[in-house]
């Protein structure tokens, strides 16, 4: 198959989140099943200066793209609406100007989700697409590419009539995400449990209407991890590399090594690590109220994020209440971030909501259990321990956002952790979990042959 992703940032060229990682890798995957996957994405002026080493440009050549009645080369910049709607037309026009006929066009967030509506309405006759089909993924419904109903002609050249039917429209605007959601051909997101969500009154930003309309058509497929840059193989950036059989051995070097980096001696007690955005969806808040209760019992907190003000100070007056247990590294380290995986005996995710969650992931990867909250993908990745539940369990989870949830939760933590052959059985439950990006590629590669099969 051909498959055209499109998208507003992709590894390694340019990522503020999740879905860059998601583009890159799902495109590697297809690639290594033999279909010819290419990705599109704008080029934005810190592409020159953050280009990795080994990461060719070369230049192609120029094509005009009509954005209403401006004429413009393919290499702009305006605000987001704008910038974008640019995008889109120029992506459609890219892909004859390579003479590449797609089978798919995956197209992801509101970015570029007005592409599957273009291609409908006014590039439906060009032969490069004659047998193309869409999809569109849901990263963040939170944004819905909200544009004043004049530039729906203005920019994209869309009948009114679009707007005033109610297919482009939500909540009095265009919405780029409707359109996409309206008419892709299949609509998915980034696991089961966020599916639900969505198709939810309370938890669907407003989407559960027009979701509910394509639910036939909408699936959740659970995101993967990079398995080149987190590995506990091959991790360069850990104390002892390790897998199953050498696990614990591995773990007390990393252990060692990251207590070391944190400048904490090692007391015995469990270490609870957290690698995210210190923002109230993550719960950080949750963590601030319940961190006292592991810690008067001997545990441990490590850190590293940054984000909003009031959380970093809190983190910061806890690691002064009791220095000798908590480690607030406010900021950001690749190194520490792997030290923070490997050496931590479990991994704090008490998040609000959680489309998918990578950190879960990672922290899996790495035989350190997640305590979690049920929701999104986090309920779809973790098996929390039930008592009963020895030979699949690899984290605990809480069901209740508050304090007494979070608190419980650590504590049933603690407790497996003191029976070492339980606590062992269950780190190696976590590390081998499938959580390759190839179990996902091949969930959304049926997704494409379906399509591919209708007439």
């Amino acid at each position: 198959m051909k498959i055209a992703m499109i998208a507003s940032e992709a590894n390694p060229l340019a990522k503020s989140g999740g879905l860059a990682d998601v583009v890159s890798a799902l495109s590697e995957e297809y690639k290594k099943q033999g279909h010819e996957a290419i990705i599109v994405i704008p080029y934005y002026k810190s592409i020159d200066n953050k280009r990795p080493a080994g990461v060719e440009i070369k230049w192609l050549g120029r094509y005009g793209v009509d954005l209403g009645w401006r004429h413009l080369e393919a290499y702009g910049y305006g605000d987001d609406g704008e910038r974008f709607a640019f995008f889109a037309l120029a992506s459609i026009r890219l892909l004859p100007f390579l003479e590449f006929a797609p089978d798919i066009i995956h197209v992801h967030d509101w970015q570029s989700a007005i592409i599957p509506t273009l291609l409908k309405e006014r590039f439906h006759a060009e032969s490069v697409y004659a047998h193309t089909h869409t999809v569109l993924t849901i990263h963040n419904p939170a944004f819905k590419g909200y544009l004043d109903p004049y530039f729906l002609n203005d920019f994209f050249g869309l009948s009114d009539d679009l707007f005033h039917s109610g297919r482009v429209r939500f909540e009095g605007q265009v919405s780029t995400l409707k359109a996409g959601i309206v008419d892709a051909d299949k609509i998915t997101t980034v696991s089961p449990t966020h599916r639900e969500e969505l198709l939810s009154e309370s938890l669907s930003q407003g989407l559960c209407g027009i979701l509910r309309l394509r639910e036939n058509d909408f699936c959740g497929i659970v995101n993967g991890v990079d398995e080149l840059e987190f590995d506990p193989k091959k991790d360069t950036r850990i104390a002892l590399n390790f897998d199953a059989k050498n696990l614990v051995k591995g773990k007390e070097a990393c252990r060692k090594d990251l207590l070391s980096s944190a400048e904490m001696k090692d007391n015995g007690g469990p270490i609870f690590g957290l690698v995210s955005r210190l923002t109230y969806q993550k719960g950080i808040d949750l963590i601030l109220k319940a961190a006292h209760y592991t810690l008067d019992r001997g545990g441990n907190i490590i850190v590293l994020g940054s984000g909003e003000e009031g959380l970093e100070n809190g983190l910061r007056y806890l690691q002064q209440f009791y220095p000798k247990q908590v480690h607030a590294h406010i900021g950001y380290s690749d190194d520490f971030a792997h030290k923070v995986y490997a050496g931590s005996d479990f991994f704090l995710m008490p998040s609000l909501f959680e489309p998918c969650g990578i950190g879960q992931l990672i922290a899996e990867k790495y035989g350190t259990l997640p305590v979690g909250r049920q929701t999104g993908g986090i309920a779809d990745t973790v098996i929390s321990y039930n008592g009963k539940n020895e030979d699949k369990a690899n984290g605990f989870l809480f069901r209740d956002y508050d304090e007494g949830g979070l608190s419980y939760a650590m504590f049933e933590a603690e407790k497996v952790y003191k029976n070492k052959t339980l606590f062992h059985k269950l780190q190696r439950n976590a590390l081998n979990t499938d959580n390759s990006w190839g179990s996902s590629a091949k969930l959304y590669l049926g997704i494409y042959e379906e399509l591919n099969n209708r007439k």
